[in-house]
C-alpha cells in the first residue's frame, strides 16, 4: 500500500478525530510519510472509509491541489511558481535551469528517483520572484549559479 500500512492511515485519523473537514492536512500527513511521496488509490480508498466520504471526494482533492499527487514523486519536490508575477519575471529561464541541472523536463522525476520537477500555483515570494520551492524551502531571485548550489545541496540524501 504504497508504503503506507493501514494502520498508519488509521493513526493520521485518529489525530484528526475522523473529521473530513480535516482531509487536506490528513492527505499531507499521509503523502509525506509514503516513501513516493503521493496518495495512492489504495490509501485514497482507505481514507475515505475510515472518513466515511466519498472516494471521489478524495481524489478531487488530491487532484485539486498541487501539493498532493496521485501519482509517484522523487524524494525532493521542486516546485516553480507559475503566477503571474513569477510568469512576468522570467520564470522560465528558471524552469530551463532546472531542467538542464535535473536531466528532466517539467512534470518529470530524475531517473534516480531524487527529484520531480512541477508548476505550482502561487507561494507567496512574490518580493523575491521568480521564487520556487523545494519541499518546505522557498528560494527566490535565482541565479543559474544557485539553482545549481540548491540541486547539489539535495543531491545528498538528509
Amino acid at each position: 500500500m504504497n508504503s503506507i500500512s493501514e494502520k498508519i492511515v488509521e493513526n493520521v485519523c485518529l489525530k484528526y478525530e475522523y473529521d473530513d473537514v480535516n482531509l487536506l492536512p490528513i492527505l499531507q500527513e499521509l503523502q509525506e510519510k509514503s516513501s513516493s511521496r503521493y496518495i495512492s488509490e489504495e490509501v485514497a480508498r482507505n481514507v475515505a472509509k475510515k472518513l466515511d466520504i466519498t472516494e471521489s471526494r478524495v481524489y478531487d482533492v488530491v487532484t485539486y491541489f498541487s501539493a498532493l499527487s496521485s501519482v509517484p514523486r522523487g524524494e525532493v519536490i521542486i516546485q516553480i511558481c507559475e503566477s503571474t508575477t513569477c510568469t512576468v519575471n522570467s520564470n522560465v529561464e528558471l524552469k530551463k535551469w532546472f531542467e538542464e541541472e535535473l536531466n528532466v523536463s517539467m512534470g518529470e522525476t530524475t531517473k534516480d528517483n531524487r527529484f520531480s520537477l512541477i508548476y505550482t500555483h502561487c507561494i507567496g515570494a512574490c518580493d523575491i520572484s521568480p521564487a520556487v520551492r523545494v519541499d518546505h524551502d522557498v528560494y527566490g531571485n535565482l541565479t543559474r549559479e544557485k539553482v545549481k548550489e540548491i540541486i547539489d545541496s539535495r543531491r545528498v540524501k538528509r
